[in-house]
């Protein structure tokens, strides 16, 4: 039952929006009492806590899946935020934000946890990148980790980025092509272009 609850909870959070849910209506949705979700979670800070982390698991257990079948490092950062896009519905309410007005101290754990693993697997696919002659030698790993990390979260920002003005899937796609072509060689460079055009 936790599983569940946490599953139609994950749901409800990313299509409505973390302050608009209340446990009664993810009770009503369910099916189940109230008390029902209050014998595995205390309060909704603990199930959205909850339900976060499991976002993070899947979201992060999806990526290295990807990283382990991508051919090369640029069709795998577009095959890594399609699947983002597809498993967070569009981003539509900006689940992220949301987490870190309404729920600051999980929010703040959560991106420690993603910074930590943005940072490597960033800095893994660039070097493999280096490796294969698509990314520049020259580049500094650990500088354009970083800097590919704080351009995506500010994407995420819907004051800076909002969604009336800025579609998210084409705003992503937009900033790992800035990001691609200031790292890309000649050959990677091709291999961009080709895997813009089709």
């Amino acid at each position: 039952m936790k599983e569940l609850i946490i599953e139609k909870s994950r749901d409800l959070f990313l299509d409505i929006g973390f302050k608009s849910v209340t446990m009664d209506h993810i009770a009503q949705e369910m099916g189940i009492s109230k008390k029902t979700i209050y014998n595995y979670f205390k309060d909704k800070t603990e199930l959205v806590k909850s339900v976060t982390f499991n976002v993070y698991s899947s979201i992060t257990g999806g990526i290295s899946q990807i990283k382990k079948d991508s051919l090369d490092p640029i069709s795998e950062l577009y095959d890594v935020q399609l699947f983002i896009m597809k498993f967070l519905k569009g981003e539509k309410n900006s689940p992220l934000y949301q987490l870190q007005k309404y729920y600051p101290l999980i929010h703040a754990e959560l991106e420690k946890k993603q910074f930590n693993f943005m940072i490597e697997t960033t800095a893994s696919s660039l070097k493999n990148g280096i490796k294969l002659g698509l990314f520049r030698k020259d580049i500094n790993v650990d500088f354009i980790s970083r800097l590919y990390f704080i351009g995506y979260k500010g994407t995420k920002n819907p004051i800076i980025f909002s969604t009336e003005k800025f579609d998210p899937k084409v705003l992503m796609q937009s900033y790992i092509e800035y990001h691609l072509r200031g790292i890309v060689t000649e050959k990677g460079l091709k291999k961009l272009n080709h895997f813009i055009n089709n």
